[in-house]
């Protein structure tokens, strides 16, 4: 498929160079999400090993299925459970806010930028539910897990890349970042709409009371974290009796946050409480989640299941192949009908290996597979056998094409990075700054005088040196 052909040069740029603050603010929040990446994928083998070690694998059952909390409130429940609906109503509140920030003070807030990473998402999450839908009703199985292979986890996909050493550009880390918000937002819309069978309508009015409690503090400027969490646990509770995933309350929570900073302020109140609470999300919420969802038996009869069963394999295919082409399908025919160009530095390829990165669905997916076989234990631990399988599969193939691209990405990476004025602001971002300009020119004037300075002094040297062994006669052949 080939790419848009330029017409003019006053075409809008596609994965152009972010602006400086943006991206202080990405590198930031990736670095974080790095970490707990990492961590993430060590609680997901630690899981894998616990469930299927024989002398161990009892007690994974047994404490993943011990219950705890307050039956009076409907809250006796198991840690696993613990770990689903609340543990990731932390992760949704975090990924809320990265979304409210994007709308207001990021990418998002422009609709002609907005659009190409709400359309890669729409693709991204539409093909992989109809790869799933075909091979199901070709292979007899159930509808049910549609949206188990629509989710893309940054935190396993950023992993990956910390794993191989691999650095995206700052475009390319942008765009994975909020394809995966954006991501988000569907897929806690799908939980919301398509996994709520029963609700509790006094339950659910209680928990809007609480919402527009929480909104009306925060635009009254209230302070202290003893109001605010207390607050967001009764909503919480409230959300989950109601039958509506408690997730919800999280993303509905970090949505009212002001995420537009005031005069005289170095950060918003939704920036400051996200960079409080992230590393509580990445580095603990979802680990945990992962240690306690992760545990499925890898038999050899479990793994034949994953390749022939028609749910866990339109699971693997929607992942692997889905998320790949609807991704990069939806990328370029962003660029084809806004009539971008993409950025010079990059080639379509690079959008490639990031369509297939996205298809690492690890957290959600395992989320929506629990969600969607619930009734049925043994399909449900199948269906996160293929989460995995689909995942690593993905990783695999985008780990091959970023390192065929990656001495590219390292060239981009210090062109970006560089800063020979000693300013603290990268040289590309002062290009059009004829101060910037200045400084340097005094700097190589400088450079040029200690150069000359350097060679009268080796020419006086020669001059004064014994004759035969001048520079020329003792260097060596």
């Amino acid at each position: 498929m080939a790419a848009p052909s330029p017409t003019d040069r006053s075409r809008r740029k596609l994965l152009g160079r972010l602006s400086l603050p943006e991206s202080r603010y990405i590198a930031d929040a990736l670095r974080t999400e790095t970490v707990g990446g990492v961590l993430l994928l060590v609680a997901a083998i630690a899981a894998l090993l616990w469930a299927n070690i024989p002398a161990l694998s009892a007690s994974y059952d047994t404490v993943r299925s011990f219950h705890i909390g307050p039956a009076s409130l409907g809250l006796d429940l198991s840690l696993q459970h613990w770990a689903a609906d609340g543990l990731l109503a932390i992760f949704f509140f975090v990924a809320g806010i990265e979304l409210k920030r994007e709308l207001v003070a990021g990418d998002l807030r422009d609709p002609k930028a907005a659009a190409l990473p709400v359309i890669a998402a729409l693709c991204g999450m539409a093909v992989p539910a109809v790869v799933y839908a075909v091979v199901n009703t070709v292979g007899g199985g159930s509808l049910d897990g549609w949206a188990v292979p629509t989710a893309t986890d940054i935190a396993f996909a950023l992993a990956v890349l910390a794993v191989i050493g691999t650095s995206l550009p700052s475009a390319l880390r942008a765009f994975l970042l909020t394809l995966a918000v954006v991501d988000d937002l569907f897929a806690i819309l799908i939980i919301a709409v398509f996994f709520t069978s029963e609700i509790d309508f006094l339950a659910l009015g209680g928990a809007l009371v609480g919402l527009v409690l929480f909104w009306f503090m925060l635009r009254r400027g209230a302070r202290g974290w003893y109001v605010y969490v207390p607050l967001a646990l009764v909503i919480w509770g409230l959300m989950y009796n109601s039958g509506v995933h408690a997730t919800v309350a999280g993303v509905a929570m970090g949505l009212m946050l002001r995420c537009t900073r005031a005069e005289g302020e170095d950060s918003s109140p939704g920036e400051h409480i996200e960079h409080l609470v992230r590393p509580i999300s990445a580095g603990l919420a979802v680990p945990l989640f992962a240690l306690l969802s992760a545990g499925v038996s890898l038999s050899d009869e479990a793994i034949a299941q994953v390749f022939t069963r028609p749910e866990t394999l339109g699971v693997v295919l929607g992942l692997v192949v889905g998320k790949t082409v609807g991704i990069f399908g939806g990328t370029w025919l962003a660029a084809r009908f806004t009539r971008a160009e993409l950025n010079e530095d990059l080639a379509w390829p690079d959008v490639l290996a990031v369509a297939s990165l996205a298809g690492i669905g690890f957290t959600v997916s395992l989320l929506i597979g629990e969600l969607a076989f619930a009734g049925d234990a043994v399909l449900t631990d199948e269906i996160k056998a293929a989460v995995l399988f689909g995942s690593f599969i993905a990783a695999v193939i985008a780990c091959v094409m970023l390192k065929l691209r990656d001495r590219r990405y390292r060239a981009l990476i210090q062109a970006e990075e560089r800063d020979d004025d000693l300013d603290g602001i990268p040289d590309v971002y002062e290009e059009d700054n004829p101060e910037f300009h200045l400084r340097m020119a005094r700097i190589y004037e400088e450079r040029a005088a200690e150069h000359r300075r350097k060679a009268d002094e080796a020419a006086a040297a020669a001059l004064q040196s014994p004759a035969g062994s001048t520079t020329e006669a003792d260097r060596p052949a």
